[in-house]
């Protein structure tokens, strides 16, 4: 079974900085784009950022310049760094990526649980 795993998420004022991780497992012949979403209370599910396969990425608006998308293909990982953290960053950060199982014609997109991220002011 494929899973994606995340870790790294907590509690940190305002201002502050904190680094997720999300890591692939399973039996992968191959991912392409590898993304970072986050859900508020009472929001809709936003995209934070997104990389591809050949490291072509985008963000949000709301977070360009303080958060950076990055990812390990080795290790099948994907990481968030994120600074200059503000209050109105608290949510689930969850990733998601598009895999193709050894195996398998079609790629799929599998998502992770999620990690809290709360932000103090």
């Amino acid at each position: 079974q494929v899973q994606l795993v995340e870790s790294g998420g907590g509690l940190v004022q305002a201002g502050g900085s904190l680094s997720l991780s999300c890591a692939a497992s399973g039996p992968i012949a191959s991912i392409n784009n590898m993304e970072w979403y986050r859900q508020a209370p009472g929001k809709q599910r936003e995209l934070v950022a997104l990389m591809s396969n050949i490291g072509n990425t985008n963000y949000a608006d709301s977070v360009k310049g303080r958060f950076t998308i990055s990812r390990d293909n080795a290790k099948k990982t994907v990481y968030l760094q994120m600074n200059g953290l503000k209050p109105e960053d608290t949510a689930v950060y969850v990733c998601n990526a598009d895999i193709r199982m050894i195996g398998s014609t079609g790629t799929f997109r599998y998502w992770g649980q999620g990690t809290q991220v709360t932000v103090s002011s």
